[in-house]
């Protein structure tokens, strides 16, 4: 009897953090390791990562992680869950695999388990074979993966989608998806993105005409926000740009290491004499290509527009172009940008106005993707439930039965058994790890709350000093706070806080004994019940009692 389990351990009923887990028969296939970026409600936290508590008690069984390309949210992961998984080697195509080892080589960590891939080479696991398959992105080498197992395929499609125009390292191979539906497909998974957008994502995910435009209407200098990972936007930006002539600074070490490597394997095609340096940053008709960190959205331009750029101010005459794609969970920090190059007088360009698209799959796609597939079973992945949904309903319209697609969300498990969807409900752990720094240890939910707390209420800190034999107070209850209210104006507040603080204290000291505790947890919930009343904040009380 064969058996295979499939669920995801993030990217389901959410965008980002996508990882899959294929179990077949006791063999675990993992498919990308990815990040999601925080919102501005998760205060402090730089990013969030899959629950691999799963993986981590099944290590023995896991063959590999399979990467499909080197976006964050499919690779950003893995320099935190690395440690926890040694020894499990990690596939992925050549520019998926290099930018990987830079970063493992950044936090040093072994990059021996790094194995890289080609396209149509097919990878083989006792009697499970893999075969990776090129697929259309906006990054080159972005796979996706045929598992032929007994009971047929299970082909993995993450982010794709289809245009004729794009080849080479972008260029899909129909005939192998279509060779492939041939062999008999068991379940299709693919994103749903954009599973509520009409028609091919194709042309609307092409900024040629856009970046001509600007450069021919904007007289000053132009400052280019694209993802660092983004190639194919980059390519657009040169492709235009050698017409001009202007030239092109790029600022910043991973976005040049990433072109660098780019350029010598051939996956950009760049005039160098169209790139400049430090010198030209300031010239009138320069164009500063600038991207963000791993896992921070706009933080480098936001560093640009809030002045803390040692190279680069903003001046009325330039441009501001941001090819990059308005995130969920960080509207505000969008918009605030928008308001700060206004304040400069700036111009601005952004992709938000629903002409432009991501390189995502629309609703076209999709149905063509799974008409060659011809999929027993339809799984869709990665993306807000409600997009699932979406996905779902295409499914129908071309011919697959309602009760033959999957819906989940992370944990759940589809169980197939020889060949038939036997769904019995089950979960397996997961969550989210939420990272702060460089630690890679879950800041949690207690850390989360407080910093919640602070922000929406503030801080007061109750100080004395006692007298070590006599237990009488030397000095204070002094009083400090930030963040609940105005000290100027409050000096009776104070004055009557000072005054119970000091009752407290005196009611639990003796001669022999201070009851620190109990002075502690009275003053916590005495005065915050008066502040609550008397101002309607309740903020964090730390109480510290010294003895001299």
């Amino acid at each position: 009897m064969s058996k295979i389990k499939i669920f995801g351990l993030g990217g389901l009923n959410e965008n980002g953090k996508n990882m899959y887990v294929i179990d077949i028969d006791k063999n675990i296939f993992v498919i990308d390791a990815g990040l999601k970026y925080a919102d501005e409600n998760t205060l402090g936290i730089d990013y969030i990562i899959p629950n691999i508590e799963y993986l981590k008690e099944n290590k023995k069984r896991i063959k590999g992680i399979f990467l499909t390309h080197g976006h964050d949210e499919n690779i950003g992961a893995l320099t935190d869950i690395i440690g926890d998984l040694e020894g499990i080697n990690v596939y992925g195509a050549k520019f998926t695999i290099d930018i990987v080892k830079k970063e493992f080589e950044m936090y040093k960590l072994k990059t021996d388990n790094l194995i890289e891939i080609k396209p149509y080479k097919t990878l083989t696991f006792g009697n499970i074979k893999i075969f990776p398959v090129n697929l259309s992105h906006s990054i080159p080498d972005n796979l996706g993966y045929a598992i032929y197992t007994k009971d047929g395929v299970v082909f993995y499609a993450s982010d794709f989608v289809f245009d004729s125009l794009m080849r080479g390292n972008y260029e899909t191979d129909m005939g192998k998806l279509a060779y492939i539906g041939k062999q008999g497909v068991l379940c299709l998974l693919t994103e749903s993105m954009y599973a509520e957008n009409k028609g091919h994502t194709a042309p609307n995910h092409r900024i040629s005409s856009l970046i001509k435009e600007t450069l021919n209407k904007a007289d000053g200098r132009i400052i280019f926000n694209v993802l660092s990972s983004h190639l194919y936007r980059i390519q657009e930006l040169f492709n235009e740009v050698s017409k001009t002539n202007r030239k092109v600074v790029i600022m910043g070490k991973r976005l040049q290491n990433i072109i660098n490597n780019a350029i010598l394997n051939g996956y950009l095609n760049i005039d160098k004499k169209t790139v400049g340096d430090l010198s030209n940053i300031n010239d009138n008709n320069v164009i500063v290509l600038t991207s963000d960190e791993r896992e921070k959205p706009y933080s480098n331009i936001l560093k640009i527009v809030n002045g803390y750029d040692k190279f680069i101010k903003i001046k009325p005459s330039d441009t501001v172009f941001i090819a990059v794609p308005l995130y969920e969970g960080r509207e505000k920090t969008f918009y605030h940008i928008l308001d700060e190059i206004a304040k400069f007088d700036a111009s601005v360009v952004t992709l938000t106005n629903g002409k432009y698209l991501s390189h995502h799959a629309s609703q076209e796609d999709l149905m063509m993707m799974i008409d060659l597939m011809k999929p027993k079973y339809y799984f869709p992945i990665k993306g807000e439930y409600y997009t699932q949904v979406y996905n779902a309903d295409l499914a129908v319209k071309v011919g697959i039965p309602e009760n033959n697609i999957i819906l989940k969300q992370n944990g759940d498990v589809a169980t197939f058994v020889d060949g038939k969807l036997v769904d019995d409900y089950s979960k397996v752990p997961n969550g989210s790890i939420l990272i702060d720094g460089n630690s890679s240890d879950d800041i949690g939910e207690l850390v989360l709350k407080d910093r919640e707390m602070l922000s929406d209420n503030g801080i007061m800190i109750v100080s004395a000093t006692l007298n070590k034999k006599t237990k009488e107070i030397l000095c204070g209850p002094e009083i400090l706070t930030r963040g609940f209210i105005y000290v100027k104006d409050s000096t009776e507040l104070l004055n009557t806080l000072k005054d119970m603080c000091s009752k407290i204290i005196k009611d639990n000291t003796n001669n022999n004994y201070v009851e620190y505790t109990k002075i502690k947890t009275t003053i916590r919930e005495e005065i915050g019940k008066y502040l609550s009343i008397q101002t309607g904040n309740k903020p964090m009380i730390i109480t510290v009692i010294t003895e001299v």
